[in-house]
């Protein structure tokens, strides 16, 4: 008996250790898989929940409905702005086409001042020479006194003329330039006008954006978990509510001892065994290493220089990707299952 109890010892031994330069095992591994956490944006009274808990939804699914009366308010507030900012800016369009129109006529009236300046000029031309011709005539007793004194009454009144109408064109002058700068200022009053439409454009954008946030969607396909909210309820924004457990990918989080790391490669063949599932292996492979030990995502890490050093084996977190993703096994694993994974190694 001692002798078979030696050999069977042997053998067991040996097997072992010929099993462990082939294998890298732990059983420190859970099934995981992403799970999107349903967050409200904005804060606000729910008005509706449409799910229950382990119900399946599809990416885009309506979740929960906030009560959206003060958010129509403010688009329709901001609407009203856009719609006023947009008559502002006719009222200003037309204001600088009647300013253009001004200018226009102003200096048609210019034009013509300038023709009535230039008779003006001809006339008193005439009449000075009529007065001068006179004036000799006069001394001769050529002409009477009275028809002198008709030609020196037309020509100060030639002269006279000639006087108003440059003092017109000098007025005329001023109009057009004060025309030609009220027309530049509405001008610029348009492009003031037009940068406020964009301004409330974005505010029209912002409220229906936020307007939009009261309608709480699935971000993913998956299964609700349990729901903690009642219709009635108060949401903060950002404020957790439950989450989807998407079922489309899923994978294995294995945390093998550092001293197994040297041993694992990516690419190496993964028999995987689930406690669910006892009598089936799943086949997968090792696909990506995680950058730092699970110690160091910890909420509080430890620190080595602090205190008494107690040297301890780290976990290092690796990804192991099922082959197979299509077995009606694989799909009926949920996260956080337990699992043992035997890595081969040769």
């Amino acid at each position: 008996m001692l002798i078979l109890v030696l050999i069977g010892g042997g053998a067991f031994g040996i097997s072992k250790y010929i099993s462990s330069t082939h294998h890298e095992t732990t059983d420190d591994a859970q099934v995981d898989t992403n799970i999107n956490p349903v967050i409200p944006k904005i804060s606000g009274y729910v008005t509706e929940v449409r799910v229950k808990e382990n119900q399946r939804v599809k990416k885009g699914d309506t979740l929960l409905i906030l009560d959206d009366r003060e958010l129509k308010l403010k688009l329709d507030e901001a609407e009203a702005a856009l719609g006023t900012t947009q008559s502002n800016l006719s009222s200003a369009k037309a204001s600088t086409a009647a300013s253009q129109a001004n200018i226009a006529t102003s200096q048609i009236a210019v034009s013509e001042i300038d023709a009535q300046i230039e008779a003006a000029k001809v006339n008193v031309w005439r009449t000075t020479q009529d007065y001068n011709r006179y004036a000799n005539l006069v001394q001769d007793h050529s002409v009477t006194q009275q028809q002198f004194e008709q030609t020196q009454a037309a020509k100060e009144t030639a002269e006279k003329q000639l006087d108003v109408l440059q003092q017109q064109k000098l007025q005329a002058s001023k109009q057009t330039s004060a025309v030609a700068s009220q027309s530049s200022a509405t001008s610029t009053q348009i492009g003031v006008v037009n940068s406020t439409i964009k301004q409330r454009q974005v505010d029209v954008e912002n409220a229906q954006l936020f307007l939009s946030y009261t309608v709480i969607t699935a971000p993913a396909d998956g299964i609700v978990s349990k729901v903690n909210v009642q219709e009635g309820q108060f949401l903060q924004a950002g404020q957790a509510t439950f989450s989807i457990v998407q079922d489309g990918d899923i994978w294995v989080t294995a945390n093998f001892k550092e001293t197994q790391y040297d041993q694992l490669k990516a690419g190496q063949k993964v028999s995987v065994e689930v406690d669910a599932f006892p009598d089936h292996e799943f086949d997968a492979v090792i696909s990506s290493f995680s950058p730092a030990t699970g110690s160091r995502f910890a909420l509080l890490p430890a620190d080595n220089a602090s205190g008494n050093f107690v040297k301890t084996v780290q976990r290092l977190p690796v990804r192991i990707e099922f082959t197979n993703k299509e077995d009606a096994l694989v799909k009926q694993l949920k996260a956080g299952m337990n699992a043992y994974v035997d890595v081969h190694i040769n």
